[in-house]
């Protein structure tokens, strides 16, 4: 219950301080997919969890990272983060930041994994497709997984729709057994 708060109180202040700055779609954007390389990297999240790399070494691993890649207020928000002892919970403060994001614009948030990049056209229909699913205005956020092979998995809150090839061959290999 207190990590939640945390992790609430975090969102709701990188939230303030974006939209003070004026940046908040490309911060939360930016914070986002640093979120999902950081789970997606094993040896980055080690670095920036490790308690024996000192605070300063870190934010250097950040900057360094993200220099030219991120805005300066992305990067000293994931600075901030890491500096405070919070990497671990790097992923579920932008999801949260992310959400409260999309309540402000009155939106659903909808995480959409696609093995290749989808161009602007496919990203407009896939959210129709999704509003009109959900009954809600939905806001993408597109994250590359080669895993998927094809095809789209969407999550919305607690609703999963999967469109992937890979759960089509599941299905497939299932009804074969």
């Amino acid at each position: 219950m207190a990590k939640e708060r945390e992790i609430r109180g975090y969102g709701q202040a990188i939230l303030a301080v974006a939209e003070a700055e004026g940046a908040l779609d490309e911060v939360e954007n930016q914070l986002f997919h640093f979120a999902r390389a950081l789970e997606a990297s094993g040896e980055l999240r080690d670095a920036l969890t490790d308690i024996a790399i000192p605070a300063d070494r870190k934010r250097a691993i950040v900057d360094d990272l993200l220099e030219g890649k991120a805005s300066p207020h992305t990067r000293s928000m994931i600075g901030f983060i890491v500096e405070q002892g919070r990497a671990r919970e790097l992923g579920a403060i932008v999801d949260e930041l992310v959400q409260l994001a999309a309540q402000r614009r009155e939106r659903a948030v909808a995480e959409v994994r696609v093995a290749a990049d989808l161009s602007e056209e496919q990203r407009a229909r896939l959210a129709q497709a999704l509003s009109s699913a959900t009954g809600k205005q939905v806001e993408l956020k597109v994250v590359q997984d080669p895993s998927i092979v094809g095809g789209v998995v969407a999550r919305i809150g607690d609703q999963v729709i999967d469109g992937s090839v890979r759960r089509r061959l599941a299905l497939a290999r299932d009804r074969l057994t």
